[in-house]
């Protein structure tokens, strides 16, 4: 029996799919038999688009695809929260599965519609949302479910990645890599989604509920952009052994969950410090498991659908094998997640301070009251003032906060140009 598509989304995502179901013989082989897409669900029925498409298939009433008898597989690439939302919902309560790239929808809503899902007996499946052609979900969710996975720290964004290895290699400027990245498609016209870490956090929030079982919402995840990461940053990280990614990181604490998105300095004999350019990567861990790493360009139309590809072929041997609803457990662990100030870990400080006798004693003496023990320090003299870069051991987040404040009281600090996490324990 051939089994039949509803694709919602004409887009860049949209387009890729129909290409790659057009090719019948790949996808019988694979999927057990036929699939074909029997409607299209637009916004503009007068656009023009990049895949050639029957004018027949093509319709703007979203709602009659979802319940069209002769559709079996709901496709969503509309993306955002609404009304992809809702579409995505009275396609599972109307009992047909779903397959979605739709990082906000999951991010947001995921464990209410997986658990939407189960009930009515059928599957949803969301491998292209995050990492677009890097398999993440099913790995995690399958091949490493004999496993108690304890972390999940990855480099989730392609165009941050890209602005800082530019920025890092070139010298640019975080503005020039910000436009060059514009240039080549790597960020959007409005790149604050991505340069203020949102679209890593909802990445994470998905990826993290599917590793520790719990349910996560984006909106949950700590979040901090890169906007603030200067060339100087970038070389003194790395005169201290360490380079600066936008890292994504989930700890799973047993009654906690650990969920936070912001600069970080990276050891560079780390996997993740290696990841360039446009290149995602996401570090596993488990116990008895070790390190499990997965990498690959994670953004794109062509990678993102053949991600959904995949899913589609998944589900249509489901409905062949009369089998649904195993997209993941109803039940999900109940914890809390970590308030950011409960947070853990050493910082890389830098401060621009009067060089004169005494400077460093005030100085110290902050650190000190406030139970921050510094590692190391490194002094630039610049004739009237010194840069100075402290890297603390390890740290509480709010202790670090009021040495901040303190900091820029003080009349020997000119200013402090910058405070970074560092992840100095992957």
């Amino acid at each position: 029996m051939s089994i039949s598509v509803g694709l919602l989304g004409l887009g860049t995502v949209g387009s890729h799919v129909y290409r790659l179901l057009a090719d019948q013989q790949m996808i019988a082989e694979r999927a057990g038999g036929p699939v074909q897409i029997r409607r299209v669900a637009v916004t503009d029925l007068r656009k023009e688009r990049d895949a050639t498409v029957s004018r027949d298939l093509l319709t703007d009433d979203a709602r009659a695809v979802i319940h069209a008898p002769d559709v079996d597989i709901i496709v969503e690439v509309i993306g955002g929260q609404d009304p992809a939302g809702r579409y995505v919902q009275e396609a599972l309560e109307a009992r047909k599965p779903v397959v979605t790239a739709n990082k906000q929808l999951m991010a947001a809503s995921g464990g209410e519609l997986l658990m939407l899902a189960e009930r009515c007996g059928v599957d949803l499946c969301f491998e292209g949302s995050v990492g677009a052609g890097i398999p993440l979900i099913k790995p995690i969710r399958e091949s490493l479910a004999g496993a108690r996975l304890r972390a999940v720290t990855g480099v989730l964004n392609g165009t941050t990645n890209y602005i800082l290895t530019r920025m890092a290699t070139e010298g640019r400027s975080y503005q020039d890599a910000l436009a060059e990245a514009q240039r080549r498609g790597f960020a959007e016209a409005n790149p604050a989604e991505d340069v203020e870490g949102r679209d890593a956090a909802a990445k994470l929030a998905i990826l993290a509920s599917a590793a520790f079982n719990v349910n996560l919402h984006g909106s949950q995840v700590f979040c901090e952009g890169i906007e603030r990461i200067s060339l100087k940053d970038l070389a003194y990280a790395r005169e201290l052994g360490f380079a600066v990614k936008l890292l994504a990181v989930a700890r799973d604490h047993g009654e906690e969950i650990e969920a936070r998105v912001h600069p970080a300095l990276v050891p560079l004999n780390h996997p993740l410090a290696a990841v360039h350019d446009e290149f995602n990567a996401v570090y596993v861990e488990g116990d008895g498991l070790g390190p499990v790493l997965f990498s690959g360009r994670g953004a794109g139309g062509a990678p993102t659908a053949a991600a959904v590809v995949g899913d589609i072929i998944d589900v249509a041997r489901h409905l062949r094998l009369g089998v649904g609803g195993r997209s993941r457990p109803a039940i999900h662990r109940i914890t809390r997640v970590r308030p950011m100030e409960d947070a853990v870990l050493p910082y890389y400080l830098s401060v621009q301070l009067l060089d004169r006798p005494g400077v460093f004693a005030r100085v110290a003496a902050v650190f000190g009251e406030e139970g921050v023990s510094i590692a190391s320090i490194v002094q630039k003299s610049r004739g009237e003032f010194a840069d100075a870069v402290f890297v603390t051991h390890d740290a509480a987040e709010r202790g670090m906060r009021r040495v901040l404040r303190r900091l820029r009281e003080l009349d020997v600090v000119k200013s402090v140009a910058n405070c970074v996490r560092v992840e100095a324990t992957l």
